[in-house]
């Protein structure tokens, strides 16, 4: 999804080339037509081969990836997720106050 949103409507090779990892061919096909069958993913015909292009936004994608991992791994809160990436992560102190930060912003804006 990252290579589609980075690069736009790409084919399988031009994925495959951009990827970190070293995957045949098959299995980058695979994992596309997996993400196009959950509605990710769509495609063009270009020739013989398929132009693969993002379906949803990466904000979207990321809403819902994060939600999927709240409800599965956290019981639905979001407090214990947050509580974990705190807790588990060497934070420098600009992260930590931009962290303070935008929960101060939410705060604010919670209060009538």
């Amino acid at each position: 999804m990252q290579v589609l949103w980075e690069h736009g409507p790409s084919l399988v090779t031009d994925v495959r080339e951009r990827l970190s990892d070293k995957l045949a061919y098959t299995t980058v096909l695979t994992v596309l037509r997996t993400l196009e069958a959950k509605g990710y993913v769509s495609h063009d015909e270009e020739g013989r081969g398929h132009r693969y292009f993002a379906s949803v936004k990466q904000q979207a994608a990321r809403k819902n990836a994060l939600q999927h991992l709240t409800n599965k791994l956290f019981k639905g809160s979001t407090e214990l997720l947050f509580s974990h990436l705190v807790s588990d992560q060497k934070l420098s102190s600009e992260q930590i106050s931009r962290m303070r930060k935008l929960l101060s912003e939410r705060s604010d804006k919670e209060k009538p």
